[in-house]
């Protein structure tokens, strides 16, 4: 059926192509505890990290997912260098699980190098 194309529809990472910025680590399970799969979303557009998840919920809801927000923290997206860093942590969510964020990255970024810490800057 449809949904199951919508469910690839959803990439597993929207973040911005440079810089420092907030992100937050998704969960979208299909209600009934069907399928579910965590997503990474981050930009610099978010001033809170609650920003970027009621952008994503209402998005989310029409393809059918219940949304819950795992924690979030900071990405450092370096392009040229083609360094992602994962850091920090939200201060309504929590501290996302980075090494998952990082699992999540590496899915979309193939050539980058990708770490993470417990930093706060």
């Amino acid at each position: 059926g449809g949904l199951v194309t919508a469910m690839a529809e959803v990439r597993d990472v929207e973040i911005d192509p440079e810089g420092t910025f907030k992100y937050i680590l998704v969960r979208l399970q299909r209600p009934g505890g069907g399928e579910q799969r965590d997503i990474v979303r981050g930009t610099k557009a978010a001033e809170f990290h609650n920003h970027i998840f009621e952008k994503v919920n209402p998005e989310m809801e029409k393809l059918g997912y219940e949304c819950k927000c795992l924690g979030g923290g900071k990405i450092d997206h370096n392009r040229k260098d083609k360094k992602i860093r994962v850091f920090g942590l939200s201060t309504g969510y929590g501290k996302a699980d980075h090494s998952v964020t990082v699992q999540i990255l590496k899915k979309a970024y193939t050539d980058y190098e990708i770490t993470w810490s417990d930093d706060k800057k």
